[in-house]
């Protein structure tokens, strides 16, 4: 798991910081209890000012996703403290929508057209031994 900022992007920094840590927590990249790095040390990593990072991390515990506890950091929550999974929301759309962008480039660069790509994607959804995502 790395966390990268574009600086030229249009985009703030703190919320590239905060949709990049939601889709770490929504693939499992990021289990509950995890520790993020402390403030300082993530922007000293970016190149960042503290406040880009401090407001990543405070709209992160707004919206659930972290708990901060003083002097012990900034942890992800528990899931039973985070948004319900089963609740659309454009930070999961997105993280569906960057794995599907990935997975049709892998598909494409191994000469599979949509169909194949489908019926693939299909198959992988529909198996007994896919888990449903919690």
């Amino acid at each position: 798991m790395e966390i990268t900022v574009d600086t030229r992007s249009p985009t703030p920094h703190y919320e590239q910081i905060r949709s990049q840590i939601t889709g770490f927590v929504l693939t499992g990249a990021l289990p509950p209890g995890t520790q993020l790095p402390p403030i300082r040390q993530l922007a000293g990593h970016l190149g960042l000012s503290n406040g880009a990072v401090a407001r990543a991390y405070k709209e992160l515990e707004r919206e659930g996703t972290v708990t901060t506890n003083g002097k012990k950091g900034t942890a992800i929550a528990p899931q039973d403290k985070r948004t319900a999974p089963g609740r659309t929301s454009p930070d999961r759309l997105a993280v569906l929508s960057d794995a599907a962008r990935e997975y049709a480039a892998i598909a494409h660069s191994l000469g599979y057209d949509l169909t194949a790509a489908s019926a693939a994607l299909h198959s992988a959804m529909t198996s007994p031994f896919t888990k449903a995502p919690s």
